[in-house]
């Protein structure tokens, strides 16, 4: 290969990459993951390469995918954004080098990519599951298949048949178009198919209350009885009288000591008022240093139930990782003053009768928190979050898009809710009912069924789907290099 040509192969990654990209919300454009995927199989599988050369195309590829998908992050920590844009990218290099080294590539490199995704989500500092495959698909046919392996599955899938279709596209046989279109086909029923969860007979009539206001805020920079005026206002319009529960998003209430505060008060009067608990969002004062995040019952006597305190925390978000080392260099710190201190919970409230599966925000981007709350005896779901921090809808579309995930994955109907946007019910098929629009205040009611029985994604989790793709690689890997090591001897 010439540099001219080696070039031009860079700028096709990049370009491969950010079709992936599109295929994300908030454009949505999800046949674009096959061709930026299968235009990328062409660019690495079409002659012979460098392991370096290989790392270099895999690593462009995925920069093209994460820089405009991840830059939400951008509100976080610009200088975390690019280090996590080029790390990230980075994994997707080596997968690159990995998967072109072993035998049958077209297998190998799906699955070393696939692997990479898996790494992201776990590493480093709790990981970042956003910009993925599987979120790119929450609106395809293909979606069912989280039933039966969750993203992970789904991300293999999506890999591996933009790899196939890079091959159709050089050399379309009608066997081939025939055994490709069959293999689609039966992925897609084998998701349709798959167990899904019953309905209980049972119902609950649900309020989530959106506050509205502006989006672009801080904390340090909002005083949060502001917050608290807008939901209470919210709150005070409702005039149903047989509502089973009513939620208010995450921190929507900053105060030192929840139980004895003014908000407590208010929230249980208007409680009483509904005849139905209240399951609000609050941050408490530890100490100078830490403060907690939860999700609490308020029941209409005024007393407190159940109590869930969020498990996974935003990186530089909700802690500073390294803190003492970034402020010895002088970094920045001061945007996030204290650090969250992570709850050890299950995920899961008791509210009333009904055992609710909770994920506070960030939790619903990784699938283990929801099915942990399902596995305890969840038979709906509630997403609580706040996406006031960021501007624009980047990361506010790709939570409605990982919730569709999560209620599909267990069988729960889910409810998300935001103070200013989005919010919405969301069907355990996936169908997203009664979305707000940005910054609007709005009270959405509806009545769920509550649902019993669990997925094969519920039973199984992620770990043996990750075995198996170490193995396949490993042994791949082995073999062509015992290969290479026999031709030379």
């Amino acid at each position: 290969m010439t540099p001219s040509s080696n070039r031009a192969r860079y700028f096709a990654a990049l370009g491969s990459g950010t079709l992936v990209a599109f295929s994300l919300p908030p454009w949505g454009w999800w046949p674009l993951a096959f061709v930026g995927i299968a235009i990328f199989a062409r660019i690495t599988t079409s002659a012979a390469t460098r392991p370096r050369t290989q790392f270099f195309l895999g690593t462009i590829f995925a920069f093209g995918w994460f820089a405009p998908g991840m830059c939400w992050m951008w509100f976080l920590t610009p200088p975390g954004y690019v280090i996590a844009v080029i790390l990230f990218a980075a994994f997707h290099g080596v997968a690159s080098a990995v998967g072109s080294r072993s035998m049958y590539p077209l297998v190998a490199l799906p699955l070393a990519h696939a692997l990479a995704e898996t790494f992201r989500f776990s590493f480093p500092f709790g990981g970042v599951p956003l910009a993925s495959l599987a979120i790119s698909q929450s609106a395809s046919p293909l979606v069912g298949i989280v039933r039966i392996g969750g993203p992970l599955l789904l991300t293999f899938c999506v890999l591996q048949i933009g790899f196939a279709l890079s091959q159709l596209v050089v050399a379309p046989k009608m066997k081939h178009v025939a055994v490709f279109g069959t293999i689609v086909a039966l992925i897609v029923c084998a998701g349709v198919i798959a167990p899904k969860g019953r309905d209980t007979g049972e119902t609950r009539k649900i309020a989530a209350v959106q506050g509205g206001g502006p989006q672009g805020t801080l904390a340090i920079n909002t005083n949060p009885r502001d917050v608290v005026e807008r939901h209470l206002a919210a709150t005070r319009a409702i005039t149903s009288t047989n509502l089973d529960m009513v939620i208010w998003p995450e921190n929507v209430i900053d105060v030192a000591n929840f139980y004895d505060s003014a908000e407590r008060v208010e929230i249980a009067e208007q409680s009483a008022r509904l005849g139905a608990p209240f399951v609000v969002g609050i941050t408490e004062d530890i100490n100078a240093r830490y403060f907690t995040n939860a999700q609490i019952v308020v029941n209409e006597d005024g007393t407190l139930g159940d109590r869930y305190d969020k498990v996974r925390r935003v990186p530089f978000g909700e802690f500073v990782p390294l803190r003492g080392l970034l402020e010895t260099l002088g970094a920045p710190v001061d945007r996030i003053p204290r650090d969250a201190l992570a709850g050890s919970d299950i995920a899961q409230l008791k509210v009333d009768d009904t055992t609710v599966g909770v994920v506070i925000s960030w939790e619903v981007f990784f699938s283990g928190r929801a099915n942990e709350g399902v596995e305890a005896g969840g038979s709906m779901l509630v997403n609580p979050t706040n996406g006031s921090s960021y501007t624009g809808t980047i990361l506010q579309t790709q939570q409605i898009a990982s919730s569709r995930l999560r209620a599909i994955e267990n069988g729960r109907w889910l409810v998300q809710v935001s103070p200013t946007g989005f919010s919405a019910f969301i069907s355990p098929t996936g169908q997203v009912f009664d979305r707000t629009g940005v910054s609007e205040q709005r009270v959405l009611e509806r009545t769920i069924n509550l649902r019993s029985g669990r997925t094969l994604y519920s039973n199984l989790g992620d770990l043996p789907f990750i075995v198996v793709m170490f193995a396949v690689v490993g042994s791949l890997a082995f073999i062509a290099r015992k290969r290479r090591l026999s031709a030379k001897s």
